[in-house]
């Protein structure tokens, strides 16, 4: 140091790491050096962070579950009520019907039954022919319905005895409320229509054959009715099972399906005579 510089108040530090002197100003030398490599390492790691490369941006999130689409709860066919219970499945694959198992004389009279319900409740225009058709059936073979309801009335009575008229009554009203059936009745009066128009030829002393012939083809429209109500009450049952309160339809088996033993028919609609 000169004597210049100490003038200034800096004193020479013989190691030469004491005192610093800059612009007349006295530093710790030692101190001074390790603010100046603080300072620099703090500084290289900036500039070391600054070239590390970034990470990755965060996954995106996963997307929603797919939500579960319940479809429509099965509906009775042909607006048909809830609460129907089909006619059971005979041993030999056949529903239970007062249509079935009946001598002739009730073959005869169940079809004057069915021209009659169709004569009280077919008013579409389209069946306009059936009343008038209906009227000359009755003119037609007034006397032998006589006569077939005489003989139907025997057999009732020689089968039940005292309960005979009962029976055929109580018979005979079954009869009638199977023909109604709400949801049938358009078929039914297509169906009935045109039974008229083939049977118009008919003679008289051959009506027990037509009543054999016809009943079957309007017992079908029953027939195919309860199997669509079946396969209805099949698929209700698997969607309570799946997606409401199961174990609230009994399922009842399909005409062509494998029978099962049914319990035994009301005595009324048992047969009554012979075929």
């Amino acid at each position: 140091m000169t004597d210049r510089t100490r003038s200034r108040g800096c004193r020479p530090e013989p190691s030469g790491v004491g005192e610093a002197c800059i612009f007349g100003v006295s530093f710790d030398g030692r101190r001074l050096m390790t603010r100046i490599g603080l300072v620099g390492g703090a500084a290289l790691a900036v500039a070391l962070a600054s070239c590390a490369p970034k990470a990755p941006p965060p996954p995106p999130a996963p997307p929603p579950p797919p939500v579960a689409v319940i479809p429509a709860r099965p509906t009775p066919p042909d607006g048909a009520a809830p609460t129907i219970v089909p006619p059971p499945v005979e041993a030999d694959g056949t529903r239970d019907s007062v249509n079935r198992k009946i001598s002739t004389n009730q073959y005869v009279w169940n079809l004057r039954s069915a021209y009659t319900v169709a004569a009280l409740n077919c008013h579409d225009p389209r069946n306009a022919g059936i009343l008038p058709h209906y009227g000359a059936f009755l003119k037609r073979n007034v006397k032998e319905l006589k006569t077939v309801y005489g003989e139907m009335d025997h057999e009732f009575r020689k089968k039940f005895g005292r309960n005979g008229e009962v029976m055929r009554d109580d018979y005979l009203t079954t009869l009638y409320n199977h023909y109604a059936l709400p949801p049938t009745m358009s078929q039914f009066c297509d169906v009935i229509d045109k039974v008229m128009v083939d049977g118009e030829a008919v003679p008289t002393s051959e009506l027990g054959t037509y009543a054999l012939a016809s009943v079957p083809k309007i017992e079908k429209i029953f027939d195919d009715f309860y199997d669509r109500y079946d396969k209805y009450r099949n698929a209700l049952a698997e969607w309570e099972e799946k997606y409401g309160q199961g174990g609230r339809v009994k399922i009842e088996p399909l005409a062509d399906q494998p029978p099962v033993a049914s319990s035994p028919p009301l005595a009324a609609a048992g047969p009554i005579g012979s075929r």
